[in-house]
């Protein structure tokens, strides 16, 4: 609903969310997502739907499921290895917890901003996360206590790909 978001003096804003068995969470909101909303929801009712469908009705979840899955087959033309992917509304979800994953927010705060009640279903996406297996392996020293300025194996393009794809 329109009325779920909050704006601030800044331009910033947050979003309550009700997600799974109607549990109730609120999520920040970049200043650029608030401005693109703005248009969006200018002259309308606050207690009309945010999304709408073609027809005017609340966006479901199929719709949006179908608007991902359009989106992912038009991004698919330019580039040729999302074709073999299955991208879904699921894979965004899981994308954009990645990402402050990497950027070393720490998992309680991301179980949060996620709805996860248990710290364990969060872990996941840390035990998925590659690029920081790779990092977490960069970051050894197998030289037997002698450390070395420069990891060599880290400037081989076609292991680090293979570590990426583990």
């Amino acid at each position: 609903m329109i009325e779920d978001l909050t704006w601030d003096s800044t331009g910033t804003g947050s979003v309550k969310i009700r997600g799974k068995g109607r549990k109730v969470r609120f999520c920040p909101l970049w200043k650029k997502t608030m401005a693109e909303l703005q248009p969006l929801i200018r002259g309308r009712d606050v207690n009309n739907p945010l999304f709408l469908n073609r027809y005017g009705d609340a966006m479901t979840r199929f719709g949006i499921h179908a608007l991902v899955t359009r989106h992912a087959e038009t991004a698919a033309e330019k580039i040729p290895s999302l074709k073999t992917k299955r991208i879904s509304p699921h894979t965004v979800r899981h994308t954009t917890a990645t990402h402050p994953l990497r950027a070393g927010v720490d998992l309680n705060t991301i179980r949060a901003w996620l709805g996860h009640v248990s710290l364990e279903t969060t872990n996941i996406y840390a035990e998925t996360d590659l690029d920081l297996k790779a990092k977490a392996l960069a970051a050894c020293d197998p030289g037997g206590g002698r450390r070395r300025t420069k990891k060599k194996w880290r400037d081989d393009p076609s292991l680090m790909e293979f570590l990426r794809k583990l």
